[in-house]
């Protein structure tokens, strides 16, 4: 397998793992909840501020 495979690979795996996410916030908090959830998480992202996990930061 070559280096771009694995990569989409590992990619697919976590777009799979954000729908599994998805899907349970929709059935405990609703749409309205999961979207202002995930666009504030892409938010902190392109600020580049704590997602809370600091393990999880990088120099990026």
């Amino acid at each position: 397998m070559s280096a771009t495979d694995q990569t989409e690979e590992s990619k697919d795996m976590f777009f799979a793992e954000i729908a599994a996410l998805a899907e349970r916030m929709i059935a405990e908090h609703g749409r309205d909840f999961t979207m202002g959830a995930f666009v504030l998480a892409a938010r902190f992202i392109a600020e580049k501020k704590d997602l809370g996990n600091r393990s999880l930061e990088t120099t990026n």
